[in-house]
């Protein structure tokens, strides 16, 4: 562990891949700390429901000896998945797989972060400590905080996700629009609220698919349900159309104009949501991003490779890049931080470069005229 030996890392961010690297790295005796913008462990945590991947996010739960502690909290049959059509006529539906219990397993954000954080040393989360800035000083940084804290550390990992404010100083490499822009909008007690529509989702999850659009709604534990529409726009859509992303009867006069041919019974999301929608144009890294590594900063999960949403990939990628990184900065081969560094972001690219890719041919496939046929062919050739 010559790499890391004596020095303190300062973790960027309190998702799951930063949490993750905590937890690894203090299984092996590193000192570390986590500072993370939220003001407390109980705020909400947004999103839909995480499906964890074998070779990846559940390959990390279990180095971190997490498995026990995921498998009483993942949640059995949200891994059910219908595809639908405009109509909502079901085409496919895909049941849980019944003879292997973590074949594709959901778990929502809040419990796999309590997971992450009960497995920390008490004290390791430095809540309500929104970064600002950091500066060199001696071998390290001086990490200034918004709430005016500062602090002093040997080693930065950026866990800041897709607006890195650390990012810029390792590279200036920057993402570009992807083409689709997401609505993002919740329904809560779905049960009660838009009860047709949630025996529809089965505790699971939905892709609607047409005209070059989706709608994918997603189960989550606490009763209620997240959806997020796909639609082709310009980059700064989300301003120039004139739209009060928090005034509800304009985003549903918006998604009555743009999704006009669909089945009404989708209207019913709009109409029973918060009033505030959340517009999230799609960005990504250049697949072939590469840079010289520094000797006590790097970066993880959406702040190195940001992608899409539509390989449902972006969790995992995150934790195993937590998990590879935790194992390079402890090896005792590497003489040096920055080998160890150089080692994990060279391999990291690669992968990351590789599921980008991927990501954007599936996004684009997902939003072509025949995005449904190409769905259901892909799963059907699965």
């Amino acid at each position: 562990m010559n790499s890391i030996q004596n020095k303190t890392i300062a973790i960027i961010g309190g998702g799951p891949g930063g949490l993750t690297l905590a937890r690894l790295l203090q299984m092996k005796g590193v000192r570390v700390n986590v500072y993370e913008r939220d003001e407390n462990e109980h705020v909400r945590v947004q999103g839909a429901t995480l499906d964890l991947h074998q070779e990846s996010g559940l390959k990390a739960l279990e180095e971190a000896g997490l498995t026990a502690a995921f498998k009483a909290n993942y949640r059995p049959g949200a891994d059910h998945m219908r595809i639908i059509d405009k109509n909502a006529t079901i085409l496919m539906d895909e049941a849980v797989n019944d003879r292997e219990e973590l074949f594709r397993p959901e778990i929502d954000r809040g419990p796999l972060r309590k997971i992450l954080l009960d497995s920390l040393i008490p004290g390791t989360v430095s809540w309500d400590s929104h970064f600002k800035a950091m500066s060199p000083e001696g071998n390290g940084w001086n990490l200034q905080f918004h709430n005016g804290a500062t602090a002093y550390t040997d080693l930065v990992i950026a866990a800041d996700g897709a607006n890195s404010k650390i990012r810029p100083l390792i590279t200036p490499i920057r993402p570009f629009y992807a083409g689709i822009t997401i609505v993002e909008g919740v329904v809560h007690q779905s049960e009660t609220t838009i009860p047709v529509l949630h025996e529809l989702l089965q505790g699971g999850k939905i892709f609607a698919l047409g005209d070059s659009k989706t709608l994918i709604v997603s189960s989550k534990g606490d009763g209620s349900v997240v959806f997020y529409t796909g639609y082709k726009t310009d980059e700064f859509w989300y301003k120039t159309s004139g739209i009060d992303f928090t005034n509800k009867r304009e985003v549903l006069n918006w998604f009555n104009t743009a999704f006009a041919d669909w089945n009404p019974l989708w209207t019913e999301l709009f109409e029973k949501a918060e009033s505030t929608f959340i517009p999230r144009p799609q960005y990504c890294m250049p697949p072939d991003q590469q840079w010289e590594a520094l000797s006590n900063v790097t970066m993880l999960g959406d702040a190195a490779h940001l992608m899409p949403p539509y390989a449902g990939e972006g969790v995992n990628m995150a934790m195993l890049d937590a998990l590879e990184l935790a194992h390079a900065l402890t090896n005792e081969n590497f003489q040096d931080t920055q080998s160890a560094l150089a080692f994990y972001e060279k391999n990291m690219c690669r992968r990351a470069g590789e599921m980008a890719q991927t990501t954007l041919e599936q996004t684009e496939s997902m939003h072509a005229p025949d995005g449904l046929s190409r769905m259901l062919e892909m799963f059907s050739q699965a």
